[in-house]
């Protein structure tokens, strides 16, 4: 079918900024029909915090801390709490809500994809599960961090949260993205959140341990970034009968990403929203 024929994108590093443009700007192509829905693999350079569209940046992040650490702050289109990109590979999921399997509700498109998550640790040996929204810790027993709970249908291994996940519907578009953690930075991620005393820190930070863990944890051997690109194509392109084919950024989408990143995302007016 031809809703099935995706493309496949590899953008490698990139900044926050630009990773953040980098999937407006697909979204805007994908919409427009100048390109077909698209999976894109990508990574970090530097390290950043990506903040959820409602989250404060005043209140839940150290700046000066993220300053002296060479920590990048972006706003995401998505919503959900702070995650620190570090030492994974994210994926993004843009598509239109249209497509039948995407477009009943957020929750139920959410599991699918989460499926193809689930499959694509399958083929590295990592088996793991989706965890539903009745598993999830109060708030009020939360960091500012996105990896100490699980929502909705998260994946999880023995439990604890491996690749964690937010999605947006925009202009009848849907724009999913998450990241699969290949090893955390407990210490990074706790210098640059804000908390009321050392106490509550330390106390989140043994909570964080016991809900979040990384593929460096679970299996003997670290995959390189190819072997996780491709075991996560083929976990997509079987859990949602997809058929992925390679291709490049377009000229205009860069463009349009790079205007974004400048006027947008790089902006004050964004990243400091509320």
């Amino acid at each position: 079918m031809e809703e099935n024929n995706w493309r496949l994108v590899n953008t490698g590093r990139q900044s926050g900024a630009m990773n953040m443009a980098l999937d407006e700007a697909i979204l805007e192509a994908v919409k427009a029909g100048q390109v077909k829905p698209t999976i894109r693999f990508y990574t970090w350079q530097p390290s950043a915090i990506s903040l959820g569209y409602f989250q404060k940046l005043g209140e839940e992040i150290d700046i000066i801390a993220c300053q002296q650490h060479e920590v990048d702050i972006v706003r995401r289109l998505t919503g959900g709490r702070a995650v620190l990109h570090d030492n994974e590979l994210t994926y993004s999921l843009i598509a239109p809500a249209q497509i039948s399997w995407l477009s009943e509700s957020i929750v139920k498109s959410y599991k699918t994809i989460s499926q193809g998550l689930v499959e694509g640790l399958q083929q590295l040996g990592i088996s793991a599960e989706m965890v539903s929204l009745a598993d999830k810790v109060k708030r009020d027993r939360q960091s500012a961090a996105c990896f100490d709970a699980t929502s909705w249908h998260e994946v999880a291994v023995a439990g604890k949260k491996i690749i964690g996940s937010a999605q947006t519907r925009k202009q009848g578009m849907i724009l999913q993205h998450g990241s699969i953690i290949r090893g955390q930075n407990l210490e990074q991620l706790f210098s640059i959140l804000k908390f009321s005393n050392q106490r509550e820190k330390k106390r989140l930070k043994r909570l964080f341990n016991t809900k979040a863990t990384s593929i460096q944890e679970v299996i003997d051997t670290t995959p390189t970034l190819e072997e996780l690109r491709e075991a996560f194509k083929i976990g997509f392109e079987e859990a949602l009968k997809l058929n992925l084919n390679f291709e490049k950024i377009t000229e205009e989408e860069l463009e349009r990403a790079t205007e974004l990143m400048v006027n947008k995302y790089r902006e004050q007016a964004w990243t400091y929203k509320r």
